[in-house]
């Protein structure tokens, strides 16, 4: 058989795959959907059971109900989903790393991060109270998130384009002032707009932050079947990604399913963890 005949049945071998990875993605969409909670709050909080606690007391309410993540990972999945999308918007290729003292201060957020979080441990479980340093609350939960996931983007977004484009720059994915003013100050905003429980606000802030942790979720796994394809570097437009992103969205939601479908089997509740 010679390459002009073997060129169509590979696209053809491909185009199979493809449609077979589609029906397999939508086939546990659809069996996730129909075995998790009605509404699109109920889908929200079954995506946010598989990665947070849900302790109520660390969350933040819309109308008697908790948010579907906790106040930390809120402000982590909103910032996250933030900051990536801003580098979307006006990075495009351009794949540098922030320079030396960007990456410090980017440590710095994540360092408040994990002391604010071992705090609140200490502080919840009886026997370790004096080991915190100070009492915790769920505005520093939600901003030591949101400088953790506006860090993680900042660090991400760089590593995938270095990761995925054929043509890739390295200039300064986010360069000037201008656009670490935007991404900053866009996580403070967002900080403030959770503050105020405005019950309209709260119905979408609940929801986008669940669209950024399946959004993590989907990159990371996207990135990783383009590694263990050896396809790393081979695409020149992101329409060229569909079928790898279509494969990280199918791995990120078997995660989910399968975290979600045993949680519920030990607790039975879609619930929190614990009543602190």
């Amino acid at each position: 058989m010679d390459g002009s005949s073997q060129k169509p049945e590979m696209m053809r071998s491909s185009q199979r795959r493809k449609i077979l990875l589609a029906a397999l993605v939508g086939l546990l969409f659809g069996i996730w959907l129909f075995s998790t909670p009605p509404g699109l709050l109920g889908k929200s909080d079954a995506l946010a059971y598989a990665v947070c606690h849900r302790i109520g007391s660390h969350s933040f309410y819309i109308g008697g109900r908790p948010f579907s993540l906790c106040s930390r990972c809120s402000g982590q999945y909103l910032g996250f989903l933030w900051g990536f999308s801003v580098q979307i918007l006006l990075a495009k290729k351009k794949s540098g790393f922030p320079n030396r003292w960007l990456l410090i201060l980017l440590g710095g957020l994540a360092l408040f991060y994990v002391v604010d979080g071992l705090n609140s441990l200490f502080w919840s479980y009886p026997g370790f109270e004096n080991w915190a340093v100070y009492q915790p609350n769920n505005t520093l939960r939600l901003f030591s998130g949101l400088g953790m996931g506006l860090a993680v983007s900042a660090v991400y977004y760089p590593l995938m384009g270095q990761t995925i484009w054929r043509d890739f720059s390295l200039s300064k994915s986010l360069e000037g002032g201008r656009e670490w003013t935007i991404v900053l100050g866009g996580g403070v905003l967002i900080g403030f707009l959770v503050l105020l429980e405005n019950p309209l606000l709260s119905y979408y802030i609940i929801l986008l932050s669940t669209v950024g942790l399946l959004t993590l979720l989907t990159l990371l796994y996207t990135v990783v079947w383009i590694l263990l394809t050896k396809k790393e570097n081979s695409f020149q437009k992101t329409r060229d990604l569909g079928f790898w992103i279509v494969a990280g969205f199918g791995t990120a939601l078997l995660q989910i399913a399968l975290i979600d479908g045993i949680r519920y089997l030990l607790t039975g509740s879609w619930s929190g963890y614990l009543d602190i």
